[in-house]
């Protein structure tokens, strides 16, 4: 059986289609605003703000999405409370780059990046079959406060990941921008370049995932509690500093992700640490492995 978030992210891609969502002909295409002003993309799921160009700043009101070729903010990009921002289409070359950060407010989403593997973009023809992408770079870090939901996927990151409270709540309810896709909300980081740091901490959702991650210094996953029992998959991550674990519930685990061990270069401890097994599914047998192991 497919994991809850994979049928989410099939279920986002055909709604996305459906909702019209980068169906917005040049006419309602902005454009970039002087470079000393900051810009504001607003709009709404029949009519979404569309950002391509140039930017100082950018500030998201209602639903912004860059889906019609690439996106260049020099300094912010800011999401303010209740907004969303997606960032997940891989026709017109369409991706963001941010110089500085991405801050995502209260109540807020975010969907950015997308890849054939995990995450199909929004606008790829072949939903069974995806073949487009997508790489957002972020030249520094994106700070999310007690955002609704942030899924993020093939991105670079200059430097940190901070992603504390919000989710919407322990529910599986669809909620927010997530309800559009009939999806609950969730937050979910994979496939990423991160050059510091990654804390997810305090998010009540219904899922959360931290998969494929390439994190150049120490990873927190703490206090978090999910709805969803197979909910709590922090796997396949190489980590080169250390990887802490604690007070999650559920408990990290293997689920059915068929992910592998993190690779640790320094300390991994508590529910990710070197002396953890936990049933692996994607083992012959079913067996126990271990959920964390030695870098080098």
């Amino acid at each position: 059986m497919l994991r809850r978030h994979r049928k989410i992210s099939a279920a986002i891609a055909v709604a996305g289609t459906l909702l019209g969502l980068a169906a917005a002909g040049p006419a309602t295409i902005a454009s970039a605003a002087p470079s000393w002003q900051t810009h504001v993309c607003r709009g709404t799921p029949k009519s979404p703000g569309v950002l391509v160009g140039t930017y100082w700043n950018v500030l998201v009101r209602g639903l912004c999405e860059v889906s019609h070729g690439p996106a260049f903010v020099q300094h912010n990009v800011t999401v303010a409370p209740n907004g969303a921002l997606i960032a997940a289409f891989g026709r017109w070359h369409s991706s963001l780059t941010v110089g500085h950060d991405v801050r995502i407010g209260p109540g807020a989403s975010a969907i950015l990046g997308c890849e054939p593997a995990h995450f199909a973009c929004l606008d790829d023809p072949h939903h069974k079959r995806p073949t487009l992408a997508s790489h957002d770079r972020i030249g520094e870090d994106l700070l999310a406060w007690h955002a609704l939901g942030v899924v993020v996927h093939n991105s670079w990151f200059g430097h940190s990941i901070v992603d504390v409270g919000g989710g919407g709540g322990v529910t599986c309810k669809p909620t927010g921008l997530f309800a559009a896709f009939k999806s609950p909300a969730y937050t979910d980081y994979e496939d990423n370049w991160i050059g510091g740091s990654i804390w997810l901490k305090r998010i009540h959702s219904c899922w959360l995932g931290m998969l494929r991650n390439w994190v150049g210094w120490s990873a927190t996953v703490s206090s978090n509690k999910m709805a969803d029992p197979d909910a709590m998959e922090v796997l396949t991550n190489v980590v080169r500093k250390d990887l802490t674990c604690w007070a999650n519930r559920p408990a990290v685990q293997f689920g059915d992700s068929h992910g592998k061990p993190n690779r640790v270069g320094v300390h991994a401890t508590y529910q990710c640490g070197f002396h953890v097994l936990k049933p692996n599914p994607a083992g012959q047998h079913k067996h126990y492995s271990h959920i964390s192991v030695h870098l080098y």
